[in-house]
């Protein structure tokens, strides 16, 4: 019998679990989290009864297993940014840096042009191989907020979780990684957090106009093709510069993909747009560490920008170069 559309509306409706669970996977994982609190209350009564000592938190992530995630629930910073400030540390030669982490001890990589990022295992493990490795990463987490590199390179949203305050289990700092936990995502996802929106501000500083989207030419002649851009200065009728942004915290299987898209969208502009110039936006330390494909990807554009400061400034003048009636 072949069941009506009635009666599979009637099925969702009627038979909906509203929100499906794994008992046994649910028991597991409350296992875990239960792990991860009576470790951070061992810690907590360790500090009080010895006071803060940084060897307390070299015991917790040498030795338990879940010590590591213990202290990134402690201080909210996650496993995935851990990773990410990690594989910076081994790109930059800082002196406050490397001798705050001892460096030398144990990352001797001279060539850093094909680095990639250290999976979790890896890094647990040096953890527990190199006593030194484990010594830098907790001074992370007691000093790198002072650190000038790392005030300059980490958002500040991110750069207030290495905080020693945190350590303590102060209960202000406890609030506020809660607070930070919370709003995560929205601290993400928010317009002015976007690159795009620097790129906005110096348009509008210097009175000059723009638009987004697609372009008449491309959609007439390669409907297929994607076309919708980020910026197009000064209007889709007449666009002089067109820019597209690609900001990259993170490794992406994609990428290589994306750039051989943008390649192909430069070789549509030449064609239908001879008089504008292509331009990227090509940033983040994803594409840092995937040099094979931005190496692709910047054959795409006529000239490549960052969002550093001394970038945008170059930015800026070749707007102003650009357009005459801007100064």
């Amino acid at each position: 019998m072949v069941e009506t559309n009635e009666n599979k509306f009637q099925t969702v409706i009627q038979k909906n679990t509203f929100y499906f669970f794994n008992s046994k996977f649910e028991e597991d994982y409350e296992g875990y989290v239960n792990s991860l609190k009576e470790i951070l209350l061992n810690v907590k009564n360790r500090i009080e009864t010895e006071g803060l000592k940084k060897e307390i938190f070299e015991e917790l992530i040498s030795e338990k297993e879940n010590g590591l995630r213990a202290l990134l629930a402690l201080t909210g910073f996650s496993n995935e940014y851990l990773k990410r400030l990690t594989t910076i540390i081994r790109i930059v030669d800082y002196p406050e840096l490397n001798k705050l982490v001892y460096k030398e001890k144990w990352y001797n990589e001279d060539n850093t042009e094909n680095i990639s990022e250290w999976s979790d295992n890896t890094i647990l493990k040096l953890i527990k191989d190199n006593e030194y490795f484990k010594k830098g990463l907790v001074n992370i987490f007691f000093e790198g907020a002072s650190i000038p590199f790392l005030a300059e390179t980490i958002p500040l949203f991110e750069l207030k979780k290495l905080s020693i305050s945190k350590l303590k289990f102060d209960i202000p700092e406890m609030i506020d990684t809660l607070i930070r936990y919370k709003e995560k995502g929205s601290y993400s996802g928010k317009k002015r957090n976007n690159p795009e929106t620097v790129i906005e501000e110096i348009l509008n500083s210097l009175n000059i106009t723009f638009e987004k989207g697609d372009l008449k030419e491309l959609i007439d002649n390669a409907p297929d093709n994607k076309r919708t851009m980020d910026f197009i200065i000064p209007n889709k009728k007449d666009p002089r510069i067109i820019i597209e942004c690609s900001f990259l915290a993170t490794t992406s299987s994609g990428q290589g993909d994306k750039s051989k898209t943008e390649i192909s969208i430069d070789n549509l502009i030449k064609e239908h747009y001879p008089k504008a110039k292509f331009i990227g936006f090509v940033d983040g330390i994803g594409w840092y560490v995937r040099k094979g494909d931005l190496k692709r990807m910047v054959t795409a554009y006529e000239d490549v920008f960052t969002f550093h400061k001394d970038e945008l400034k170059r930015f800026e003048e070749l707007l102003k170069e650009k357009f005459d009636n801007v100064r």
